[in-house]
């Protein structure tokens, strides 16, 4: 039996980095898909762990050699998911976890169809959002109102996803994540609650960022 590619998305600042890493330790033979990325490390990161840090060079060759089974441009830097390995750990039956945004989780979609569960990640309100990036103390202003406006941009396209999760308490919004994981295993359909209205209401805040 071949294994389930959940894709994991969320706007920046939404978590989704720390509840992946915390809902690999909860639930068994979860596998995360490193991805190839031309930005610059930040502190803490470790290469091969948190990211293979190429060059433009190197990554524009790849993308080339189509060693990717999705790439896209974010804040000026390239992200790609190795096409290799996803397909291996797939092929052994292993369940794969891929961090990327929509553009990428439709693009894998349209290659992977049958294997591909998509969850999105939502902030509790637009303003815990804006405190999150604040917080990082990594951005200027007019980077954190681009990273706001994008944040709207990439929560529009909720509707594209199978899921929907709201990361207001991390351990239960973990704990929700892992249901569903094991729901999939078990051949069993997750029933969450239906976020259609709270993410109307997340639009209709984030209405006044210019």
């Amino acid at each position: 039996m071949s294994g389930t590619l959940f894709i994991i998305a969320a706007a920046s600042g939404t978590g989704k980095t720390s509840l992946v890493k915390a809902l690999c330790k909860q639930v068994k033979n979860l596998k995360v898909s490193v991805s190839c990325t031309t930005r610059p490390e930040r502190p803490g990161e470790k290469d091969g762990t948190d990211y293979y840090f190429v060059d433009e060079t190197t990554f524009t060759g790849m993308v080339a050699k189509g060693a990717f089974l999705e790439h896209e441009t974010v804040f000026d830097y390239h992200y790609g998911t190795p096409r290799q390995w996803v397909e291996e750990q797939l092929a052994l039956g292993n369940d794969v976890v891929l961090e990327i945004d929509w553009q990428g989780a439709r693009d894998v979609r349209a290659i992977l169809p049958e294997k591909v569960i998509g969850i999105f990640i939502l902030p509790p309100a637009v303003a815990t959002l804006e405190q999150r990036l604040r917080d990082r103390e990594q951005d200027d202003e007019g980077t954190i109102r681009r990273r706001m406006r994008d944040a709207l941009e990439e929560i529009s396209h909720y509707a594209e996803f199978d899921y929907l999760v709201i990361n207001d308490e991390f351990e239960n919004t973990v704990a929700e994540l892992a249901k569903i994981i094991e729901s999939r295993r078990k051949g069993r359909v997750y029933k969450g609650p239906d976020l259609k209205h709270f993410v109307e209401e997340l639009m209709t805040e984030g209405g006044n960022i210019k």
